[in-house]
């Protein structure tokens, strides 16, 4: 039975999407809508401010088939994913299910999942009143990159790999 398992959580239906990316310059500033971006192993995302900072977050992910639920539980027909801070909206793969694995975006970039992006406090003033519990369980994950390269819009998205445990992890 555990090989079935095994077998299940590493099987995913279809590959996924970039549909948004966006950086953060400066903090606390709005995002910059971009249609691709650099991302390499010691910076992250070149231009956004964690570049350079923590590697289990060099990039932030969020699930697009998540903006209407969060829309609808702040009472808006639509979200505009400036508002949520995160780097790169994805439609069509469980983002949640990738816990402990690597993705492929384009035809270069690795990242390896690195855990939950929890929301701030700031979804609150970007949301309204009650912002922060409707992105709770809708934040998104967090990664760290492997393989730098160039992220585009519409490029793919597919699982490569079961991340292998890290000594410190």
């Amino acid at each position: 039975m555990e090989v079935q398992l095994k077998k299940l959580l590493e099987t995913f239906p279809r590959a996924g999407r970039v549909e948004w990316i966006g950086i953060r310059p400066v903090r606390k500033e709005p995002l910059t809508i971009v249609e691709e971006v650099e991302v390499s192993e010691k910076e992250g995302m070149v231009g956004d401010h964690y570049s350079g900072r923590s590697g289990n977050r060099h990039v932030t992910l969020l699930q697009a088939e998540h903006l209407p639920v969060v829309a609808g539980l702040t009472g808006r027909s639509f979200i505009d994913p400036v508002l949520l801070r995160r780097n790169i909206i994805v439609s069509g793969l469980n983002l949640l299910a990738l816990k402990d694995h690597q993705i492929q975006i384009g035809e270069a970039v690795i990242l390896e999942i690195t855990g939950l992006c929890h929301p701030c406090s700031r979804m609150e003033t970007n949301l309204g009143p009650g912002g922060y519990n409707a992105m709770r369980g809708h934040g998104g994950l967090t990664a760290r990159v492997i393989r730098g390269g160039i992220i585009r819009l519409s490029d793919a998205v597919t699982v490569v790999s079961t991340a292998k445990p890290r000594p410190n992890d």
